[in-house]
């Protein structure tokens, strides 16, 4: 007959003690060693008896007399044991295998998505709160839980490697990225007529390689089961098509969003582009009666119903979330203006008046005359980004009398002031080819550019002065720059004119989307080697690109039609992950170039103050008619006379109404927000005991220092850089064992830090770092099986201390229960670490609390050496005393057990319907270490 194991008990097998783990099938026993990782887990097929290997049951070893150690090892072994466990005892079952410990507003998402039977859920937080951690922790709740096995991460292309880091950094998945570049490799591995899309359980694919026809089908049909779509924003359905197909990208995802059983997470910071439309194409991949809702006329229940899937909050409302220090920085940001020489206003005037005669001339229709109005704003922005960008826009076109295409030809709905793409730094000069000049007003046009080549040649650009005096005083300070320009030939002028006047040890480069995806990349990791840099790029790096590790502050060269454009610039530097503990954000702006001053003054100036009085993010498309032909009017009317005074009371009217439409808009969105309905109280509790039964950074920090000390290495503080209240260490492996030293890649000294976000120059090391796991392991090994040359960890010992008033025994014990799901047959094992303990009292013995005990064991200290012969006997005297307290001790493994149904009671309360049936504790208990304090003799 065979005999059945119960998960969490402890069997032999081939020589080693392993801890049974849950399992399907009754012939196939699942076992880890104890000890172990997760990596040495096996199976055992039962019916197959060979002789030899038999499984047996077996039983944790006591402590005995020979176990005698060093008190001080004492809490190393409890943490070792804590800091090993990968299954933690709590609600959360993803927290024993996070290399970082995540902030509470971070689980806020995490919540949101448990309650749903099938995950649909758009993370829409500000720039920088951490939208990446938040889907990553729901991905690997989700895979803890068994209830996914493969999953997708599906991208922009130049954020493809940076989804692989994130997802092999914060969860140790090595993930492989599908794309046109790496497929024909990753075919060639596949042993069947299977796509990669089927046989690759961790994908990172780019969006633009699977969205065309051809490669479509092939992924909608081996689609993974839980798929992340990051900067969602950049695949909806554009506003006015006739068909779902006209833009590829949304196409794709709505195609994939038609399987009501595929998990969606939908991660963007800009959701709503400031047309309702395309916002609901958003939100029908969640639902799809969500792409008709009427933001204007919502009901309650649409609120609620909505409200489920959708999470958006600024920075604001969680800077402090129940007095929980966040991570970001202080951030200074100021507006710098300045004034053009007498030469640069001649030109300007010059260009005002060519615009404003292209933008009257006679047209045939309404549309021409609109489309007139908008390539001359084209012109003025773009000519006046730099003396670069101006000679591009004035091209002569002596040569070219008739255009390719007229304004007549154009889509009004379709022609955009900024392109539509974030990742574009291409001017629309196609409005300017479009009209048919004449030869006069050709000629007008040489005379632009002759003018505005003088001007270079004689250094006469203010603009590219004061961002040089700015930047010159960054340098001095200590701050990394990021210049933001909106044109390529803009950032390469001002890319030439930084190398003119830095010395050549700053290392300065203009990245711009002429350069390949890798290429970026590669160029701005060599810039983080330098000691000093200044980094000038387009927008192709305003979004999506986390750079906060190299640079700490941004200055806007050119201002963007879109506010919210400058907070994806600064969101770059400006995010959870930047140490630096100030981040500069300057706005640079011609006072005396009206084009500055209308989107300064009304544009974003007034979104930022509706912003910070309502607590409301306003959204202005960069493709905004409305105010596209209000800047025309107001840049182009005369204020001298009466006909302008009126044209400019009319245009600011029209602009009060379109920010006054957007608050509203924003206002709607903010009314249904679920996430507000969430109790913090509750996600903090149980994050407090997540840190208590695994162990938080402090315990990792306390234990490697304490731990390389007792192998014969040293972790000092980092004299030298003791500041902001990050911890920075000097650790020297050198005597370490040389499995410890390969798990660091180094035998010299190294910088290590306890903190993410981590210092810049130093390496984390976090509880699920190789060498701290390895650490743990070793040190509870020296507890069973001593090494003359490390000694042993104390399983037993008695001091002497003043830390007790009467003789107190402390009980190290591990704990193992058993959680069964209700509705299901998956069961989970379930560890934790436990402080018990009693003192001698006249009348018997008193137990003690957890918190006493934990107290004891890490304050009390030795006051004189005890013979060993002494403290054998009197630990043999304690083992038998602890018999009488056996009783006690089983009931406090229950209560634990009934600690751990109350933590999931209230797991139910945040979640809703999902709960557990129960939580079975394994009886008896691990009995790790006793240890006898006494209290110090009292003078004669």
């Amino acid at each position: 007959m065979q005999i059945i194991h119960k998960p969490g008990t402890l069997v032999t097998y081939r020589n080693r003690d392993w801890m049974v783990l849950p399992s399907a099938d009754k012939d196939l026993l699942r076992i880890k060693p104890l000890g172990g990782t997760e990596e040495e887990e096996t199976a055992v097929y039962l019916p197959l008896k060979l002789p030899g290997e038999e499984v047996s049951s077996a039983s944790f070893p006591y402590p005995n007399p020979s176990d005698i150690g060093a008190f001080d090892t004492a809490r190393l072994l409890y943490d070792a044991f804590r800091l090993s466990f990968r299954n933690a005892a709590g609600p959360f079952r993803c927290m024993g295998k996070l290399s970082f410990r995540p902030r509470s507003y971070q689980l806020v998402p995490l919540v949101m998505a448990l309650k749903m039977d099938v995950i649909r859920l758009l993370i829409a937080d500000d720039v920088g709160i951490g939208k990446t951690v938040e889907a990553l922790l729901i991905l690997k709740e989700m895979m803890e839980r068994g209830e996914v096995r493969r999953f997708a991460v599906i991208c922009p292309p130049h954020l493809c490697e940076q989804w692989e880091k994130e997802l092999k950094d914060k969860l140790d998945i090595d993930a492989e990225i599908i794309r046109s570049s790496t497929v024909a490799k990753l075919d060639k591995q596949i042993p069947d007529d299977h796509s990669v899309f089927h046989h690759i359980k961790a994908q990172v694919i780019s969006i633009d390689y699977i969205k065309s026809d051809r490669r479509r089908g092939i992924f909608l049909s081996d689609c993974p089961e839980f798929v992340i779509v990051d900067e969602a924003h950049t695949a909806t359905l554009p506003e006015g098509a006739t068909s779902r197909n006209q833009q590829q990208r949304y196409s794709l995802l709505h195609e994939m969003s038609k399987d009501q059983n595929r998990h969606i997470l939908l991660l963007t910071a800009t959701p709503h582009s400031g047309k309702d439309s395309e916002f609901g194409s958003l939100l029908g991949l969640l639902k799809p009666e969500f792409e008709q809702i009427d933001f204007e006329k919502i009901d309650q229940n649409g609120r609620r119903r909505l409200a489920r899937h959708f999470v958006q909050r600024k920075r604001e409302n969680i800077v402090r979330w129940l007095n929980e220090k966040t991570e970001f920085p202080e951030r200074e940001s100021l507006e710098i203006g300045f004034n053009m020489t007498a030469e640069y206003i001649m030109f300007y005037h010059n260009l005002i008046r060519f615009a404003k005669g292209v933008s009257s001339k006679d047209a045939s229709n309404e549309q021409t005359k609109l489309l007139r109005s908008w390539a001359a704003i084209a012109l003025i922005k773009g000519a006046m980004s730099s003396p670069a960008m101006a000679m591009e826009m004035l091209a002569n076109r002596e040569n070219k009398l008739i255009a390719d295409h007229t304004l007549e030809q154009f889509d009004l709905k379709n022609t955009l002031f900024e392109n539509e793409e974030v990742s574009s730094d291409v001017p629309r000069r196609d409005l300017m080819e479009g009209i048919d000049f004449k030869q006069d007003e050709l000629s007008d046009l040489k005379s632009l550019q002759e003018e505005i080549i003088l001007i270079d040649q004689q250094n006469l650009d203010q603009k590219i002065s004061r961002a040089i005096n700015i930047l010159d005083k960054w340098i001095k300070e200590g701050f990394y720059p990021i210049i933001f320009c909106h044109y390529i030939p803009t950032a390469n002028y001002v890319a030439e004119k930084l190398k003119e006047h830095f010395p050549k040890n700053i290392h300065i480069e203009a990245i711009t989307s002429e350069l390949a995806d890798e290429q970026r990349k590669e160029r701005i990791e060599l810039m983080g080697k330098s000691n000093k840099r200044i980094l000038v790029a387009t927008d192709c790096l305003s979004e999506g690109i986390n750079l906060q590790e190299h640079f700490t502050a941004v200055l806007h060269y050119d201002l963007p039609w879109n506010p919210n454009r400058l907070e994806q610039r600064e969101g770059r530097v400006d995010r959870f992950g930047q140490t630096a503990p100030i981040v500069k954000t300057y706005l640079l702006y011609g006072e005396d170039n009206q084009m500055d001053t209308f989107i300064l003054e009304v544009l974003i100036r007034k979104v930022k103050e509706i912003s910070k009085a309502t607590g409301v993010s306003i959204t202005i498309g960069e493709n905004n008619a409305s105010l596209m032909t209000e800047a025309a009017r107001r840049l182009f009317l005369d204020e001298n006379s009466n006909e302008g005074i009126q044209q400019k009371l009319f245009v600011e009217d029209t602009i009060k109404n379109e920010l006054e439409s957007a608050r509203r808009k924003g206002e709607n969105l903010r009314s249904i927000f679920a996430h507000e309905t969430i109790k913090p109280e509750l996600i903090q509790k149980d994050l407090e005991e997540v840190d208590e039964a695994i162990g938080d950074i402090k315990t990792v920090e306390e234990f490697v220092r304490n731990a390389v000390q007792l192998l014969g290495g040293t972790c000092i503080p980092d004299a030298k850089e003791i500041k902001d209240g990050k911890s920075r260490y000097l650790l020297h492996p050198q005597n370490l064992p040389a499995h410890l030293k390969r798990a660091l890649n180094s035998e010299n000294a190294l910088k290590v830090s306890f903190d993410s976000p981590t210092p810049k120059g130093y390496r984390y090391l976090g509880r699920n770092h190789r060498f701290v796991e390895l650490l743990c392991q070793f040190l509870i090994a020296l507890a069973f099986e001593p090494k003359r040359e490390y000694g042993k960890v104390a399983r037993v010992s008695e001091i002497q201390t003043d830390s007790v008033q009467t003789r107190t025994t402390l009980i190290v014990f591990r704990v193992r229960n058993v959680i069964s799901e209700v509705a299901t047959n998956r069961e989970t094992v379930a560890e934790e670490m436990y402080l018990w303990g009693y003192e001698a009292q006249p009348d018997g013995l008193k137990t003690l609390e957890f918190d006493t005990s934990k107290k004891l064991l890490a304050e009390a200290k030795s006051l004189s050496n005890l013979p060993v012969e002494r403290q054998a006997a009197d630990i043999e005297e304690e083992l038998k005393r602890f018999e009488t307290m056996k009783e006690e001790f089983m009931e406090m493994a229950n209560e634990r057990a009934d600690k751990l149904v109350g933590a999931h009671g209230r797991f139910k309360e945040l979640v809703g319907g999902r709960r557990f049936e129960k939580a079975t504790p394994v009886l008896p208990p691990d009995v790790m270490g006793i240890y006898i304090l006494l209290p110090k003799p009292k003078a004669l």
